[in-house]
């Protein structure tokens, strides 16, 4: 029997209140377990998203499962974003996960320092050349060590309802790495929107989808990449009972 919305708001301000406060205690608890071994700030993520998805679940309703092969070898996944659930769906079963994040999300406490330490990749995405020769002069260096490497090919968190193009970034990271390029498609959206404090029950899913060897040319790769992703996100979506494509049309 569905709750009542009356019900659903309430319980959905409990989650986010605990959910924050999760990230605090964690990120305590396992800031000496890192400064000691730096490995543990990958079990310090895994434990805190495997958490949010229990919490979730337990509290709003919310269920949520990941689909298709989840990458564990050195691959550039390339996700779509409609919020902050897929991105704890993602790193919850990925074992070595780092994203190309904005650069500001450095300042956040806690968070900022253990994505620091995992080995995600600031970049200024108010400079979109600057950001682009950034994340190529680490992949260069070195400083990109093996592991996932997420990257969100629209830059944001787009609605359900949304679309925004495919940057070229994505591009000249599959080139410059040489490793597949492995597609991610969601519905979280639909019941973890990108604002507010809502949080609706039902199933959310982030589904990996068949890889990109490497070596296709740009154009080729990035029609490839969004055709994969938006059909698959939009009838993901479907079955969740939103109509994107309806909703995009009627816009």
């Amino acid at each position: 029997m569905p709750r009542p919305l009356l019900l659903q708001y309430p319980l959905s301000a409990l989650f986010n209140a605990q959910m924050y406060l999760a990230m605090a205690v964690l990120g305590l608890f396992f800031l000496p377990l890192t400064l000691l071994n730096g490995e543990n700030a990958f079990r310090a993520v895994h434990t805190y998203c495997r958490w949010v998805r229990f919490s979730a679940r337990w509290l709003v309703g919310l269920r949520t499962e990941v689909r298709g092969t989840v990458p564990t070898d050195e691959v550039l996944i390339a996700s779509k974003h409609q919020s902050f659930l897929d991105i704890i769906l993602i790193v919850s079963e990925t074992p070595r996960p780092k994203f190309i994040m904005k650069k500001e999300l450095l300042r956040a406490p806690i968070l900022g320092w253990f994505a620091l330490k995992i080995g995600c990749i600031p970049v200024d995405r108010g400079k979109r050349g600057a950001a682009i020769q950034k994340m190529l002069a680490d992949v260069r260096s070195g400083r990109v060590e093996g592991g996932q490497l997420i990257i969100y090919p629209q830059g944001t968190r787009v609605a359900p309802d949304g679309f925004l193009p495919y940057k070229i970034g994505t591009y000249a990271l599959y080139a410059e790495l040489g490793q597949p390029c492995v597609p991610a498609a969601t519905n979280v959206g639909v019941f973890w929107p990108r604002h507010g404090v809502l949080r609706k029950p039902g199933l959310a899913v982030v589904e990996f989808l068949e890889p990109i060897a490497p070596g296709l040319e740009s154009g080729a790769f990035m029609k490839r990449l969004e055709t994969s992703v938006e059909g698959a996100a939009d009838r993901l979506m479907l079955d969740a009972g939103f109509d994107a494509r309806a909703a995009r049309e009627a816009a």
